[in-house]
């Protein structure tokens, strides 16, 4: 089960069954919080669904039981305890991730909900920092609970994605270089339906089983990647590198329009544009982008501020729904 929390409309989670009872019962979670988990149709307050307890025990949900226990998964330190023994004594947050006690917590200081997390404004906050950490290294720019994705992983992952439309067209490639093409047709910018007439002149001497072939791969391709683009945030580029495209507030997967239709579609509709006029303004366009991207502090380049999206490091958790914090 995953839980949410909510206070002062901040965000954070998800955390599991044992860690939430632990937090209730250190006191750094509180009764007037909110919270949320599947099977619930809104946040509710926490108080209310524990009766005014500081132990949650849901009910089950399909005949299943739930593990009430709030201390199987918690390491008991034998440095607390000279007998070995669990005490009163409420487990920090330092230690339930695993990382070294900082002063006020060794001095059994209570620490806050919001002291042990980063805070970006409009951004939704996590605490929990178990799968954060797996994912983020000392170079990693951590935005709330997301790990942005690496400047140079979003490069690899454009560089996949144009790899394989070559691929696709590679068939069309070879029979041109068959034939005798005047490219200086296409230099002409001035002249672009010169080009176009003598770009279908060379399209109706290709045999048309190679014409059908590099239809069916280019259709298939896009069709592929615009499949993986809605149900994962992910094209196929960037499904190899790790990386995905999050919502800028919310941190889950974009709505339909700004993933499909901003970030795809129209995208994919300047680029055609760009490079139908000159490769060499396609790839300054690009190239301005991910300068942009590695001058902001959030990676944001100029699809992401057209989009209002983040490229971070891809997580499970960013493919759960829930529901819109009031």
């Amino acid at each position: 089960m995953q839980i949410f929390l909510a206070r002062n409309n901040v965000q954070a989670g998800p955390y599991n069954l044992e860690q939430l009872n632990i937090m209730l019962a250190s006191g750094e979670v509180v009764l007037d919080d909110l919270m949320w988990h599947e099977g619930l149709e809104q946040w509710q307050r926490v108080g209310t669904l524990t009766n005014n307890q500081t132990v949650y025990t849901p009910a089950p949900v399909n005949g299943a039981e739930v593990n009430d226990s709030i201390i199987n998964n918690v390491t008991i330190f034998p440095e607390d305890n000279a007998s070995g023994n669990q005490t009163d004594k409420p487990v920090s947050l330092d230690r339930l991730y695993g990382k070294p006690d900082r002063k006020d917590t060794a001095n059994h200081t209570k620490v806050d909900m919001t002291t042990n997390r980063h805070h970006t404004p409009h951004h939704n906050v996590s605490l929990n920092k178990t799968q954060l950490n797996k994912a983020a290294t000392n170079q990693d720019k951590v935005i709330g609970d997301v790990v942005l994705a690496p400047i140079m992983s979003r490069v690899l992952a454009t560089a996949i994605n144009g790899l394989l439309y070559l691929l696709a067209i590679f068939p069309l490639v070879m029979a041109l270089t068959k034939m005798d093409v005047d490219y200086s047709k296409f230099q002409n910018i001035q002249d672009m339906d010169a080009a176009y007439q003598y770009s279908m002149t060379l399209m109706e001497s290709l045999p048309s089983s190679t014409l059908m072939m590099s239809q069916i791969m280019v259709f298939g391709l896009f069709a592929l990647q615009l499949v993986f683009i809605a149900l994962r945030g992910q094209s196929l580029g960037k499904l190899i590198t790790g990386i995905r495209v999050v919502d800028q507030t919310t941190h889950r997967l974009p709505s339909f329009t700004k993933l499909i239709g901003m970030r795809t579609l129209l995208l994919f509709i300047i680029y055609n544009l760009l490079f139908s006029f000159t490769s060499f303004l396609g790839f300054v366009v690009v190239a301005v982008h991910y300068y942009m991207a590695s001058k902001s502090p959030e990676n944001i380049g100029w699809h992401d501020k057209l989009a209002k999206t983040l490229v971070v490091k891809a997580d499970s958790s960013q493919l759960t729904k829930k529901p819109t914090l009031k």
